[in-house]
């Protein structure tokens, strides 16, 4: 098929996220567009711009582009530092693969840098998306250090778009509909949250050819990060943390160390537990599935005997997750250890809080301000805190170059949240060797968690 540009005044438009092909004598069917009846138009996602830019120039249509609204950049090579030979490589591989796609680099090798090179070789309005406000800013100082021009900011109160602009998933769902025509290309900062269903509506709402996602751990438990290849590309390079350590991260080693209840909290758990058992066991509930655990909790709000089980089932994970051993260790390594910077890392906020008032140790938790939060980070690495206590919040996006000692007091069983923590003591210093140490209470639920959650190259 061939059409004249006589024949078909077609225009190629950007509306609140979609592509609308528009025009008298536009074709019945050309994907990946589908007939939208309500404007009697051509439609098709935001991000599939390359494809319909394709697909009209294999039916020789001639049309006009009024889609993209970016802007070509003028930034400086000599802003850039001297790229490390892996992040030459994964640049070299991303541009190979039409500068769509996924870079896989561990915690602390420069991932920051990688993206800061793309927009270089790219010289297009760029957007980079990160999941939180204290990424936002860390990026800020990153990117306006190096290119040496005002970074506009979207969300937190922030509405600032520049050529190159930093926003959170949650803005980028908010706005993408609206701006999605603005930017060429598009840095996903830890991608493994673009499968999520907002987010994931975000990505296809913005129009950028070109794409970047950046990750440490592709994999998600849910199965959706397959649909990481449609909004932003296939793996195109990978480096583990075994390859890196030692030259261009930390030195490291890890200790998993176990620890039993005493007497009066083994009571405690063996009769939480019982209640829970009993529940699911009468309701033929094998927990062996995520649709299991929905199930579970489903049963359990339907009667006395149901909620019982769950405090059961919550008084069993508390008792193992926050055992007084464990908290006595902690103790312990702060004497020990003076001279490091430790991050303790906890499944749930009562543990922290325990740890917090016990030692005397600043607290972040989901509910810190972002404030706070960047101030008790700052006091660690100007040594006015020796150590901090985190439920979760710290797994990804800090930078403390000074960290040398996690301490997992309890967690998930995911894979991606163990190697996070790792990734945040593995900063490279002249002479750090890191130290991650694993507190696993016996004879309970947690033996198996460790398990799980330790099945990356990393811990083998």
């Amino acid at each position: 098929m061939s059409i004249r540009a006589a024949d078909t005044p077609l225009t190629l438009r950007f509306d609140r996220g979609t592509l609308v092909l528009e025009g008298r004598c536009a074709p019945a069917e050309l994907a990946p567009f589908e007939q939208d009846a309500r404007s009697n138009t051509l439609r098709a996602p935001a991000h599939r711009y390359v494809d319909c830019v394709r697909s009209l120039a294999r039916i020789g249509a001639t049309y006009k582009d009024e889609a993209r609204a970016y802007q070509t950049l003028d930034t400086r090579a000599d802003a850039l530092p001297v790229a490390r030979p892996y992040q030459a490589e994964a640049l070299a591989a991303w541009l190979a693969a039409k500068s769509r796609g996924v870079v896989v680099l561990p915690t602390g090798a420069g991932k920051t840098q990688l993206a800061k090179m793309a927009i270089h070789a790219k010289q297009r309005s760029t957007l980079v998306v990160v999941p939180t406000l204290n990424l936002v800013g860390q990026w800020h100082n990153e990117l306006h250090t190096a290119f040496g021009t005002e970074i506009g900011v979207l969300g937190g109160g922030s509405h600032s778009l520049q050529p190159i602009t930093i926003t959170t998933y949650d803005s980028a769902y908010l706005h993408a509909d609206r701006i999605g025509d603005r930017w060429g290309l598009v840095v996903f900062d830890e991608c493994h949250h673009l499968p999520g269903a907002s987010y994931a509506h975000a990505a296809q709402s913005l129009l950028a050819p070109f794409r970047l996602g950046l990750t440490a751990t592709p994999e998600r438990t849910d199965g959706r990060h397959a649909l990481t290849d449609e909004l932003c590309g296939p793996v195109v390079y990978q480096k583990h943390i075994t390859e890196l350590s030692g030259e261009f991260l930390a030195d490291y080693y890890t200790e998993i160390l176990d620890f039993d209840l005493n007497d009066e909290e083994a009571r405690a758990y063996e009769d939480a537990r019982a209640l829970y058992k009993q529940f699911v066991q009468s309701r033929g509930i094998t927990m062996r599935s995520p649709s299991d655990w929905s199930q579970f909790v489903k049963l359990a709000s339907t009667s006395a005997e149901g909620r019982a089980a769950m405090e059961g089932f919550r008084r069993s994970r508390t008792l193992a997750f926050g055992a007084e051993a464990k908290l006595a260790f902690c103790g312990q390594l702060l004497a020990d250890h003076p001279n490091d910077k430790a991050i303790f890392f906890t499944q749930d906020n009562h543990t922290a809080r325990r740890i917090s008032q016990q030692f005397l140790v600043p607290l972040i938790t989901h509910e810190t301000k972002v404030a706070e939060r960047m101030a008790i980070l700052k006091g660690l690495t100007d040594g006015t805190y020796a150590a901090v206590v985190t439920s979760k919040v710290l797994n990804e996006g800090v930078d403390v170059p000074e960290a040398s000692l996690a301490v997992v007091v309890s967690g998930s069983g995911s894979v991606r949240e163990h190697v996070q923590r790792l990734g945040r003591i593995l900063r490279r210093k002249e002479g750090k060797v890191a130290t991650l140490y694993e507190l696993v209470t016996r004879a309970t639920v947690e033996g198996r968690t460790s398990e799980r959650r330790r099945e990356h190259d990393a811990y083998r």
